[in-house]
This record gives C-alpha cells, structure tokens and sequence, in this order.
C-alpha cells in the first residue's frame, strides 16, 4: 500500500493540531487515521482558517451531511549517491527531485441510524523519486507507482458504513476523519462495505500512520512485510467488521487482490483471488500512560509465483503465474506507548513466508520497525512535533536469488546484488502555522537501497506542505 492519500476531519481549522494534543493529553489510544490530518473538532467557526466555511460545515453536518477536505504537497529530493552500476528497478542516483499533490473532497450523508456513505473524491499529481523505485522503504507514501504530470481524478474511497451500538453508555468520537462527529456507543459492531483503504481499519498506530502528518517512509506508515491488498495506487474493495468496547477490539476483512503484481486492476475471480485480515487490539494504561497492542493475521491468494516457480517459467512471467494462484502468509505486532505527557514510541514487527513475490504493497519479507514522537509542549510550541523512526528490513533467500540472478521486482531489482538489509531512518518537524495549515522539514537515511550494499547510501531531503477543512 503504497498505499494512498486520505482526508482531514471536520473542523482541522479550528484550532489546528489543537484536538491532537488533547487527545494525547487525554490518554486517548487512537491514531490519527491513515491518509489524514484527523485532528479533534475544538474551536468556533471564528477560529478557523475559513470560518464562514466552517460554519457551513457545522450547518450541513447538523442536517446529516459531511464536507471535508484537504490537499498535501510534497516536494522531495536527494544528491549523488553512489552506485557502480544499476538496473530497471534501481533507483538514479542522479541529484533528483520530485513532487507530489494529492487533493481530497470527502462528502458523506447519514442515512438512518447509525449508517452512514461516504464517498472521496480525489485529485492528485506527481511523481515519486525514480517513479517509486529502488528502495523497499519508499521515502514519500504520498507518491504513487502511477505517477502523472497532469492531475488525475479517482474516487479512492466510496463505501456505507453500518454502527450497531451493544451498549446504551456513550464514548466520545475517536477522530476518525472519515465518520460524522458525535458520541459513540462504548461497546460496538462497524461493518464497513465498498471501495477504501486497507489502512483505514487495520494496523493503526497513534505515532506512525500517516504520511500527511507523521512520518512519509512507506515502512514507517505500515508495516513493511505485510502485502497488504491494494491496486497501484492503494485502493481496494472489500468488506470489514470490527467490535470493540475501549479495552479490547476484533476487526476481521475480506478484500480484492490485484490482478497483476503491482496492478491498477483488482482480479475479479473473488472465490480463488483474495486476502483476508484478522486484527486483535488491546487498550491500556501504565502508570496512568495510555498504550495499545496490535497483533494481525493475513493471508493473501493471488496469482502470484514461488520463487521456484519464476525460475522455471522464466522471470517475464513476473507480473502474473501462468500456472494459478498462489497463497501468502503474513504476521505482524504493532504497538504504541505514551512515555510522558508529551512522548511517544511505537514499534511494528512484521514477516511473511517469504515462498512467494509480494503483490502489492512493497518487496520485504521481515521488518523491524520503531521510533518516537514528541511534541514542542517543551518550546511552547505545543501542536509541533518532531518524530524520529528507523526500519530494518531483511528479503527472504527465494528473494534474494532472484536479485542476484537479475531478477527485477516491481520496487527494487539492480540487475545483480551484494545483499544486505535495507535500513532506512527519518527524522522530520511539522509545523502548524495556521489553523488547518502546517509544514513540514524532513530527512531521510536509506542505506542498502533495494538490499545492495554497493549502492547508497542515499541521503533524501522533503518539505511538506497541507491544508485542511
């Protein structure tokens, strides 16, 4: 995944990155929400960045209806770096530099109790650094591998959204962009069906989730072994249902897989080609600091190959097995932990079988990820923060002969290879200028771009830039 760009809730103008530090200062255990600024609705309409928009906002959502949205520019780039030789896979190492901007348009209407459709309208452009190639860990989660020089119009997410309350008692909202404001029943069913991401529900994480806020590292957003379902550019359809009470979450969905690996097409034989995902959470406190613990399950069928397989039919039938479908494991650990009132950590393991190619997110068969966040209460600068996060990430021996034999995935591949873990860091401030508008300066490390220890290291530079309503 790469997995794509989202949204921003309700009132991000009112107050900014406010409702973020309140609800850290809360001890609230939920994330920012994949793809967007997600911050809490604080603040009247005179606060806001637009206000007569804002109170629109708050006239329509009164009637039933959402209007959001957001846009992010991402401006990225990197010297020399050096590489005695390179293949289609590779990326240049050539001073480059590329950009990226995605817009969204979030409406949404409420339909009875409880439910609710929401549908994004998205316009996006630019591309990533060597077209999203030559690295497991992309640097920019915004870039997508369908790049283009003129905007390009999508409806990644459209899809009906069903809340079923198990308890009278109520919760506040848990600031999730994409769900009309107002209080939630403590114990709950959601059943989500349609077109949406995969990060939306599963493998959230308060620190480490969003590109358009947190860290831009594609292993950073999610965790880098887990294949998780996706078209080209991050989407997929599908159906999930999740329980929780605030101690203890269930979330279980079923999705389209793509048809071709890396492919814009989702493979329409749903009873042999698809992926399921099974996520447990658990919430808690430790001395009074809130935490949570992810544990997911995957499984994926696609018309994938075994390594053994590539060889014998030749490595031009890498984008689809001539012979069938083929079935991938996958696991992953996904933790966050308030360490004062201002810092955070997180940490994410994840593996896969590593028997057959990745599909569609990106080529990593273990990962190891972790990192802090901080925010600048200390510099009174409060609705700042500094985030600092490290991914190791390992290829599996079928992987790793292919490489070397010449092999060239969909993201890496330099036409041969001196193997070593790929370990990419980042470090980056985003800074709130205005309420709904902040900025960011980012640095990142990536040694053994695509497992080649005889490329890199390559060091990439990026300022970010976003509005949200």
């Amino acid at each position: 995944m790469r997995l794509p760009p989202g949204l921003t809730s309700l009132r991000a103008l009112r107050g900014g990155l406010v409702g973020a530090v309140l609800a850290l200062l809360a001890g609230q255990a939920t994330a920012q929400g994949y793809g967007s600024a997600a911050v809490a609705n604080v603040g009247p309409p005179e606060a806001a960045l637009f206000p007569d928009l804002a109170a629109l906002q708050d006239r329509l959502e009164e009637q039933g209806w959402m209007l959001r949205g957001q846009a992010t520019f991402i401006l990225q780039g990197h010297p020399r770096f050096s590489s005695p030789y390179r293949g289609a896979g590779s990326l240049s190492p050539a001073p480059n530099a590329r950009n990226t901007l995605s817009t969204d348009l979030v409406l949404g209407r409420q339909l009875w109790r409880g439910a609710e459709v929401i549908v994004d309208a998205s316009v996006t452009r630019g591309f990533g650094l060597s077209n999203s190639t030559g690295a497991a860990a992309f640097p920019n989660n915004e870039a997508f591998r369908l790049g283009s020089t003129e905007p390009t119009f999508f409806i990644p997410r459209a899809f009906l959204r069903q809340t079923i309350a198990l308890s009278g008692d109520t919760v506040p909202d848990d600031e999730d962009p994409l769900r009309f404001n107002g209080p939630l029943p403590r114990e709950r069913l959601t059943i989500t069906v349609g077109k949406f991401s995969v990060w939306d529900i599963f493998d959230d994480n308060l620190y480490a989730h969003d590109a358009r806020t947190q860290f831009l590292n594609w292993a950073l957003v999610g965790a880098g072994a887990f294949d998780f379902s996706a078209d080209a550019r991050g989407w997929t359809y599908g159906a999930a249902l999740e329980w929780e009470n605030g101690v203890w979450a269930v979330r279980a969905g079923a999705f389209q897989v793509a048809r071709r690996a890396n492919g814009l097409f989702m493979d329409p034989s749903i009873t042999r080609a698809w992926q399921v995902i099974g996520q447990v959470d658990r919430f808690y406190e430790i001395g009074g600091r809130a935490g949570a613990v992810r544990l997911l399950y995957g499984a994926s069928r696609a018309r994938q190959s075994s390594w053994g397989e590539l060889f014998e039919n030749g490595f031009d039938t890498f984008e689809k097995n001539p012979s069938g479908y083929r079935l991938k494991q996958m696991v992953a650990l996904n933790m966050e932990q308030a360490l004062t009132d201002d810092l955070g950590a997180f940490l994410r393991l994840s593996w896969n079988d590593g028997r057959t190619q990745n599909w569609m997110f990106t080529e990593m068969d273990r990962a190891v990820s972790a990192g802090l966040s901080l925010r600048g209460d200390r510099w009174a600068r409060p609705a700042d923060t500094i985030g600092l996060g490290t991914n190791i990430g390992w290829i599996s021996a079928g992987r790793r002969q292919y490489l070397e034999a010449g092999g060239i995935g969909f993201i890496t591949g330099d036409g041969r290879l001196n193997y070593s873990p790929e370990w990419a860091t980042e470090l980056y401030y985003d800074a709130r200028l205005a309420p709904g508008l902040s900025m960011a300066l980012g640095y990142q490390l990536i040694a053994n771009p695509a497992y080649n220890a005889d490329r890199g290291p390559v060091n990439v530079f990026s300022l970010r830039t976003r509005v949200a309503f």
